[in-house]
């Protein structure tokens, strides 16, 4: 994995210190993280074959929080504790921290007694500190990173559309025109943007989840209505469902790009073999050529005619003008 200058993390990880003031977290708020951070966990999760079902309970033993480390890092953890044991269960978390602490990672308050006991806030806290190490802070659009980063493709890619205009990871995708706008950007024939209207926000992000599930395996990570009846949708749990957007289609843009390259090696390689071909043909009729020219100026026969004279005479000077060059 990358590793990132110490100003760099500390500067990015800032608003994590937001956890020791946010201990009486929003109930919608809280409501639509649970949901959208166990439908990333599960995104990842389900590669290894498992899920979880409860945030706060299922990973108190530690087991699945290193699985989904492993998972989402492709590097192996320490080996984890076996035993049920409350001692074990905080080992293993602690093996958790620890790895998510060595990608220079600054965790604040959080601490593997809480993530043991079961502590929500705690637990909601750890997930969207792996959430933006290993899904946004690696987002990096003309020289902006991370959130900044993350808020500008969205802009960049929603642009040409009316009543679109992103400006934050709340309140602007509330009409769930802004999610519409990104699927049809990139797959115009999932979606009839025509069709849609701004004072039909249940429809648009129904529409957008439905289809955002169905074909871009991005799973169902926030409730419609849950978006349109709280005020100031959370901002968490928002942008952890566009990151999944955003490394949906520019994994494909990548696949395109790539394959694009690979179209033009090959057409590369199709004119070096015809430009092989053809030096091979001329090769070959030069050395014919060659042999059948040498006996001829070798030939040192006189002549018995004046005219026959002229003529051989006429076929050097022919070989001197023409040939030869």
């Amino acid at each position: 994995m990358d590793h990132y200058d110490s100003q760099q993390t500390n500067d990015y990880m800032q608003p994590e210190e937001d956890w020791d003031r946010d201990l009486l977290l929003d109930p919608a708020w809280e409501k639509q993280q649970r949901k959208t951070f166990t439908a990333w966990c599960n995104s990842h999760l389900r590669k290894a074959g498992t899920q979880i079902e409860n945030i706060e309970e299922d990973f108190r033993d530690g087991l699945k929080l290193m699985l989904l480390l492993e998972v989402i890092s492709g590097e192996r953890l320490a080996k984890p504790e076996r035993g049920k044991m409350r001692v074990h269960k905080i080992s293993n978390v602690n093996k958790a921290l620890d790895f998510i602490a060595s990608k220079g990672v600054k965790l604040v308050s959080i601490g593997a007694e809480e993530i043991v006991d079961g502590n929500v806030k705690m637990t909601l806290g750890m997930i969207w500190t792996i959430i933006l190490r290993f899904a946004i802070q690696d987002i990096s659009v003309e020289e902006t990173s991370a959130k900044e980063g993350l808020l500008l493709w969205c802009q960049r890619k929603t642009a040409p559309y009316k009543n679109v205009n992103i400006q934050n990871f709340h309140i602007s995708w509330k009409d769930g025109l802004g999610f519409c706008a990104l699927i049809h950007r990139h797959r115009p024939e999932l979606i009839d943007y025509g069709k849609l209207r701004k004072d039909d926000p249940l429809t648009n992000l129904n529409t957008a989840f439905d289809v955002a599930e169905k074909y871009l395996d991005i799973p169902k990570m926030l409730d419609a209505e849950d978006i349109v009846g709280t005020a100031r949708p959370d901002e968490k749990a928002i942008m952890t469902y566009v990151s999944s957007f955003y490394h949906a289609f520019s994994g494909a843009q990548k696949a395109e790009t790539a394959a694009n390259r690979i179209c033009k090696v090959l057409a590369v390689n199709q004119e070096n073999e015809q430009l092989m071909e053809d030096y091979e043909k001329l090769a070959s009729d030069l050395l014919e050529w060659i042999r059948r020219t040498i006996p001829w100026l070798e030939n040192r026969a006189p002549e018995n005619t004046m005219q026959a004279m002229q003529q051989k005479l006429e076929d050097f000077r022919d070989y001197r003008r023409v040939h030869k060059p």
